[in-house]
């Protein structure tokens, strides 16, 4: 990717203003009207963007997200690429456009289910990378509004979200498969320029026909680099309308978090790891291979230790409706959360690493337990040398009995069957946060750094 802004860019930065009119009054020349206001601009592609710590805040808390992928891809219930993957020709793959009729207000359940699962902001694609538009675009005929659907989609999510009192975020693909101009863009400059200002033209209508949006999703940067999608005055432009919202990494800038998917990965920064539910993004009409609710409970604890957010997928019918594995799976999450919130929120990692069925967190000289594995009578935990002050399960409040055994800490007289589903938390509070140093750590962590060391050297 480029490194290199020109000035035409670097003043777009620095536009970060009210409004569109005064981010385009400063590249001419003039100065903003009374009362536009600026913000300082990062000075490189790679510094977090103005305001980062005041508009981050709401983000951090929320740690729960939804992700929705949905439009025409899901006629056909194999994935959103589906149209590159089979090379279907364009002229046949937008006759999908006469179909895609969803029953109205689908988001509402979509809303209504992100919030039982205990989610706090969704996220949707307005359009995906197959250039198909859920908004009234004032730059295609390629749209929800103009085709069969013959309404604004995107208008139905952001009113469902509001209704359930949830944050909301929109999903923008910068590649479109549609696009003449985008296909040749590369190369031809004319064509560049033509597509870049119309991706700028429906971002700024995204960012002004809709109230409030918390967070934007960029994704598909391909084929420019972020000279070549003008991402300095693209965000500029963003956050002069919008001046709370935050934005992704995946316009070739640092944006106000990174975005690993599939994965879990903790990042220096803020970052959110995006997951799907089964195997795919768009709806998957064969896909049965489903996290389970104690998979998707354990990435939650993974991300929010980690100060990271769990953005979860769900891939709906044409027709707006969510597979049933998906809303059952969901509500059983949300559920847990209800009965184990503590656990979850404002959690840090724990210096306890090793344990049978088991994995930790702590606050502050509070520690969590999560069993996943339900041990039976007994729990045992080897290197810990402090009895803890006080132990109960998390969900009822009851009492938990502890004990240490030379540098084992046991809770005993437990349930014969766990008592809380899918995962049982006890929290156990000591006089200062302990330091697991168990057989495991002196053994297993030593080994590792043997078999890293060996593989630097080139075994295999």
């Amino acid at each position: 990717m480029s490194n290199v802004i020109s000035r035409r860019d670097y003043l777009q930065m620095l536009a970060v203003s009210a409004g569109w009119a005064a981010t385009r009054a400063l590249v001419s020349g003039q100065e903003p009207k009374e009362g536009e206001g600026r913000l300082a601009a990062p000075k490189s592609l790679y510094e977090r963007p103005p305001a980062h710590e005041r508009r981050m805040q709401w983000w951090r808390e929320a740690k729960f997200g939804m992700f929705i992928h949905w439009g025409l891809y899901s006629i056909l219930g194999r994935g959103e690429w589906a149209m590159v993957m089979e090379d279907i020709p364009l002229a046949e793959y937008e006759q999908l456009a006469k179909q895609f009729n969803p029953r109205p207000n689908a988001a509402r359940e979509w809303a209504r289910l992100a919030r039982q699962a205990g989610m706090k902001y969704m996220v949707m694609t307005t359009k995906h990378h197959d250039g198909f538009c859920l908004f009234d675009s004032k730059s295609t005929d390629y749209s929800a509004p103009k085709q069969a659907a013959g309404r604004d989609l995107v208008r139905e999510y952001v009113e469902a979200v509001r209704a359930e009192g949830l944050r909301v975020g929109f999903y923008f693909s910068l590649m479109d498969w549609h696009s003449a101009d985008w296909a040749v863009c590369q190369t031809d400059a004319a064509a560049r320029q033509r597509f870049v200002d119309r991706v700028h033209a429906e971002l700024h209508q995204l960012m002004t026909e809709y109230g409030k949006i918390d967070e934007l999703w960029y994704d598909g940067a391909y084929p420019l680099d972020a000279e070549g999608w003008r991402s300095p005055e693209m965000n500029a432009m963003v956050f002069a309308l919008q001046p709370d919202i935050v934005i992704n990494n995946r316009s070739w800038m640092a944006g106000d978090f990174s975005t690993p998917e599939q994965s879990i990965e903790a990042a220096k920064g803020d970052w959110e790891s995006c997951m799907t539910l089964n195997d795919h993004w768009g709806y998957g009409a064969a896909d049965d291979n489903w996290k389970s609710p104690a998979t998707l409970i354990s990435n939650l604890v993974k991300c929010s230790q980690n100060a990271g957010n769990y953005l979860l997928n769900i891939g709906p019918k044409a027709d707006g409706s969510v597979p049933e594995p998906s809303v059952r799976i969901l509500q059983t999450v949300g559920h847990w959360l209800e009965r184990n919130a503590p656990a979850i929120y404002g959690i840090k990692k724990a210096d306890i690493t090793y344990g049978d069925g088991v994995y930790f967190s702590r606050k502050g000289n509070e520690i969590y337990f999560y069993i996943h594995a339900w041990p039976g009578p007994s729990l045992t935990i080897g290197g810990i040398r402090e009895l803890p002050k006080s132990a109960r399960f998390l969900a009822s409040g009851r009492a938990v009995k502890a004990q240490l055994n030379g540098t084992r800490l046991v809770f005993s007289e437990l349930p014969a069957t766990a008592p809380d589903d899918p995962v049982t938390v006890i929290v156990a509070e000591f006089a200062s946060a302990p330091v697991q140093d168990s057989a495991a750590v002196r053994i297993v962590e030593p080994f590792l750094k043997l078999i890293h060391e060996q593989k630097a050297k080139g075994w295999s």
